[in-house]
């Protein structure tokens, strides 16, 4: 039996909140050339992601990658300057599952 559709659309916060994720034991995010990071001005990884998985780090002037947040959007390959994200899909049975489309 599948369970009952909420009457009117949940906010994307509730959405996000549902979907479960299945963290891997290596990420299934990194950086080309790390160093490359701190003579990018805008940071656009930072920006685009919805899940926070990049952290800029202004002390240590290096770039944090949570890749246990990661919604696989892909958004943060595609606007990279620098092309210095590696993204690839996370091991079989892990990474996000999501509960609303």
């Amino acid at each position: 039996m599948t369970p009952a559709r909420p009457t009117k659309p949940l906010p994307v916060e509730e959405r996000l909140y549902a979907d479960e994720h299945r963290p891997d034991r290596d990420s299934h995010l990194t950086l080309a050339d790390p160093g490359r990071c701190a003579d990018c001005a805008r940071r656009e990884c930072v920006t685009v992601c919805p899940a926070e998985t990049y952290r800029w780090e202004e002390d240590d002037r290096h770039l944090t990658v949570r890749f246990e947040n990661c919604l696989e959007c892909g958004a943060c390959r595609i606007v990279c300057p620098h092309h210095n994200i590696e993204w690839r899909y996370p091991m079989g049975g892990m990474g996000i599952c999501y509960r609303y489309g």
